[in-house]
Formats: C-alpha cells, sequence, structure tokens
C-alpha cells in the first residue's frame, strides 16, 4: 500500500497514518517526527534545519526532499509506504514524482482529508505532546491515564506553541497557500481521493476500508 495523505493541520493525518501503519503494515513517515529526529540526532541536515528554525525561516524543499528520500531509500519502497505531511509544495511534489520514477513505483491514491475550521481549532488546542519520546495525546479524545502526565515515559506533556488558536489560524492560511496546490497536482494524475476529515475515527476507518477494497489494495 502506497499511500500520500493531504490535509490541513489538525485534519487527523497522523492519527489515520497510524492506524493504517498498524493495519495494512506499511511504513508511516512523518515528515515532522522525521524532522525532530534530525535535529535531536544532530545530523548534518538536522543541524542545517535547526539553524534555519532558530532564525524564524521555513526549512526549504532541497533539506525536506533530501530527509524523506534518505529514509525511504534505506527502507525501501516495495513494501508500501504512508507519507504523512510530506509533500507539502508542489515542489516537493515534483521531486517526490521523480523519485518515486526512479525506484519504478508511484502512489495507488493520495487522501485528500477535507476538514472544517472548527474542527481543527478543536483538536489543535487540545493536543498535548510529550517532548521527550514525543508521544501525542488528546486531553479528550486521546487523554494520558494520568492528567498531564506522558503514558510512555513519565514525563510532563506539553503543548505546542503551533497548537494555539491563533497560530493554528495563521497555519491554515498557509496551508491554503502553499499545499492546496497539490490538490490539483494529484487530481490531473487521477490519484486524489476527497476524504471527510470531520469524521471520528472509526467512521472514517469504516469508509477508507471501502475505498481501498474497491481499489483492490487489500489482499
Amino acid at each position: 500500500m502506497k499511500l500520500i495523505l493531504l490535509g490541513p493541520p489538525g485534519a487527523g493525518k497522523g492519527t489515520h497514518a497510524r492506524i493504517l501503519s498498524e493495519k495494512y503494515h506499511a511504513p508511516h513517515l512523518a515528515t515532522g517526527e522525521i524532522l525532530r529526529q534530525q535535529i535531536r540526532e544532530k545530523t548534518p541536515l538536522g543541524r542545517k534545519a535547526k539553524d534555519i528554525i532558530e532564525k524564524g525561516g521555513l526549512v526549504p524543499d532541497q533539506i525536506v526532499n533530501a530527509m524523506m528520500f534518505q529514509v525511504m531509500g534505506r527502507i525501501g519502497t516495495e513494501g508500501g509506504f504512508i507519507l504523512d505531511g510530506f509533500p507539502r509544495t508542489l515542489g516537493q511534489a515534483e521531486a517526490l514524482e521523480d523519485f518515486l520514477a526512479e525506484e519504478k513505483t508511484k502512489p495507488d491514491t493520495v487522501l485528500n482529508f477535507q476538514t472544517s475550521e472548527k474542527v481543527i481549532i478543536d483538536r489543535l488546542s487540545g493536543r498535548r505532546v510529550c517532548p521527550k519520546c514525543g508521544a501525542n495525546y488528546h486531553i479528550r479524545n486521546i487523554p494520558p491515564k494520568k492528567a498531564g502526565i506522558c503514558d510512555s515515559c513519565g514525563e510532563k506533556l506539553t503543548q505546542r506553541k503551533d497548537d494555539e488558536p491563533e497560530t493554528i489560524k495563521h497555519r491554515l492560511r498557509m496551508y491554503e497557500s502553499e499545499t492546496k496546490p497539490l490538490i490539483d497536482f494529484y487530481a490531473k494524475r487521477n490519484l486524489l481521493k476527497d476524504v471527510p476529515g470531520d469524521y471520528d475515527v472509526p467512521e472514517l476507518q469504516a469508509e477508507l476500508a471501502s475505498f481501498f477494497d474497491e481499489l483492490k489494495l487489500v489482499k
């Protein structure tokens, strides 16, 4: 199974990607997690990205592409993949298309999570993250066993600054201008499938299972 997940922050891509990865045994490759890991490990790409982020800039396509293709090249594409947060720009999409062509493969489908602003703000403003192990929680939907404490490592949970309501609205505007062109890019290639991101997880998972059956992705 080779999937690309599109949608604004808070659309549920990460949650569904993790479920699909476990269910269909395809590696879940989340750009944000890979970027943070590279920075933690102080790799050459991670150091470059950290310098840019600390100066308030956006990590350029060239560095993001290099990180993602490095990981994809290492694990291989034969066993499938679920790309979460990549590509985010037209340049990244074009580079990914070239990379996959060299690998003699292409995505099975591109899921576009259509999600309302109200739902996105509710989801993201309630999200909490463990700064030590990276585990994600939600104060209502996925609460930790002990309030404010990570189940896995006992670290105190924090709220990411970019999950505050005003920052979320800014991120949505950025998404509109930067990532929405990808919808046309993949629609022209007959790969795009709109899915209702406002749905609760079990409801959307059932819809995705039916869609995968139609595509004959599930054996």
